[in-house]
């Protein structure tokens, strides 16, 4: 019996596939990657797999297979060859760390993204707002879990003030220390053949949570720092598991920074609660930061519209006009760059050196 259906082969890879298949190439799911060997999901287990020299030197760096992708693969004694990927549902991103404006693609291919915070030190409703809007922008269902409930006195506050922020997701309340607490939620929330990432930041208790959700502890728990209380990573490489339910999750190593980007079709900073209000604006490009006539201005000034949700939103904003103008840039250079490279080419031609 083949496992790909259980590792989330559904009808949209299977039509790709026959779109795409060769009597020679199977289909298989990326479940790790270790430097250059892709270690893979088939229908008769685990594999490895390199990516084919064409693949490699014809794209760019966010279009190479990443954990979650479904591959087509060419079998060659014990390595496979990955030849191409299949057309992807999503793909969760960030802006590339540091000052660079590229797209840095994290895994693909989610049904819902899972983001934890610890109630000890690590809430921070302004960093949850920034996960929040980038997840949704790239067409992915969050679900926030706010992990060590057992160490403050009134959880269902910090519940609350996540509510708040008027995204309309899941908001759980556990500790990964009592293994009851996690079966009551993932039963409603993590389905079979589905497929999850569990994010944030170090230290939150995401290894604890993972190692409750399988049964055994397959991560080690990271202790937190008691020089500046930040949790020390102890997951290193993106991996997909499956779970005893027959959920799949992806537990992604501890992101200390999340840059925002702009995602095909996205525009604007989609936030429900603005959305609802800009529709009132007397300006239909209002930019909800001066215009006169602006509603969200106005909800916020009478305190329909909560001032940490706007102050968020507006930094957001401020960051997707640098990257697209960042990003704008670089395609500028390039032209510019092909452009001087043809007149250099046409140049040598016409001299015959």
């Amino acid at each position: 019996m083949s496992t790909l259906p259980s590792y989330g082969w559904n009808e949209h890879f299977i039509q790709s596939f026959n779109a795409h298949y060769t009597q020679d190439l199977e289909a298989a799911r990326v479940i790790s990657i270790q430097g250059f060997k892709h270690i893979l999901i088939t229908e008769t287990g685990v594999a490895e797999a390199q990516l084919a020299g064409a693949l490699l030197h014809s794209r760019e760096q966010e279009a190479y297979p990443k954990v979650g992708d479904w591959v087509l693969v060419k079998r060659y004694e014990e390595e496979g060859i990955i030849i191409d990927t299949l057309p992807r549902i999503n793909e969760l991103s960030r802006k590339a760390p540091g000052t660079n404006s590229a797209r840095q693609v994290l895994a693909v291919n989610i049904d819902a993204a899972l983001i934890v915070q610890g109630l000890d030190r690590d809430f921070n409703p302004m960093r949850l707002q920034r996960y929040l809007h980038q997840i949704v922008q790239c067409g992915i269902r969050p679900i926030v879990v706010l992990n060590k409930s057992d160490l403050v006195h009134d959880p269902e506050t910090y519940r609350q003030q996540v509510l708040k922020l008027g995204y309309h997701c899941p908001v759980v309340l556990t500790s990964a220390l009592y293994p009851t607490q996690q079966q009551d939620w993932t039963s409603q929330y993590l389905l079979p053949q589905h497929t999850y990432i569990l994010l944030g930041s170090s230290g939150v208790g995401k290894s604890t949570l993972l190692n409750g959700l399988l049964g055994y502890q397959r991560m080690e728990e990271g202790a937190t720092s008691t020089a500046n209380h930040k949790g020390r990573h102890t997951t290193t490489t993106r991996q997909l598991v499956q779970l005893p339910n027959g959920s799949l999750l992806i537990d992604a190593p501890g992101m200390r920074e999340l840059g925002i980007t702009e995602e095909a079709g996205s525009t604007g900073i989609p936030h429900p609660l603005i959305e609802q209000l800009a529709i009132r604006c007397r300006f239909a490009d209002c930019s909800h930061q001066h215009e006169p006539g602006c509603a969200v201005l106005e909800a916020m000034r009478q305190g329909d519209l909560p001032e940490l949700v706007y102050r968020s939103y507006s930094k957001l904003l401020r960051e997707q006009y640098h990257f697209q103008a960042s990003v704008a840039d670089k395609r500028r250079n390039e032209r510019q760059f092909g452009k001087m490279a043809k007149q250099v080419a046409k140049h040598r031609k016409d001299r015959k050196y």
